[in-house]
């Protein structure tokens, strides 16, 4: 089993920065490809960033030029670097990873508990 644990959520100003860490354990696994997730009330979740093994990033418009995901392999963490932060940013933001496990030779996909980011105008 692998556990996806977020830290880093909080409330800040518009015009603020915060960054969100997720780290992953257990045993057998490697992570091909992380995201970051939001959603907020009454809304759908969205996908926000993407990075591949290959540190390949893409971005939603909405964040673009803003927010900056990146990984930590050694670590198996993934980072989301928020920056001018906007009251529009406010939802809960979901960590999801697309992990290979090595002795089932499959992949499987797990969800972090989600961490609330609100943004303050």
């Amino acid at each position: 089993q692998v556990q996806l644990v977020e830290s880093g959520g909080g409330l800040v100003q518009a015009g603020g920065s915060l960054r969100l860490s997720c780290a992953a354990s257990g045993s057998d696994f490697s992570i091909n490809v992380w995201d970051w997730y939001r959603q907020a009330p009454g809304k759908q979740r969205e996908l926000v960033a993407t990075i591949t093994s290959g540190s390949s990033t893409n971005y939603a418009d909405s964040v673009k030029g803003r927010f900056t995901i990146s990984r930590d392999n050694a670590k198996n963490t993934v980072y989301l670097l928020m920056n001018s932060l906007k009251p529009e940013d406010t939802a809960v933001y979901y960590c999801h990873a697309i992990v290979s496990r090595w002795s089932t030779r499959a992949s499987y996909s797990y969800w972090g508990q989600g961490t609330q980011v609100t943004v303050s105008s």
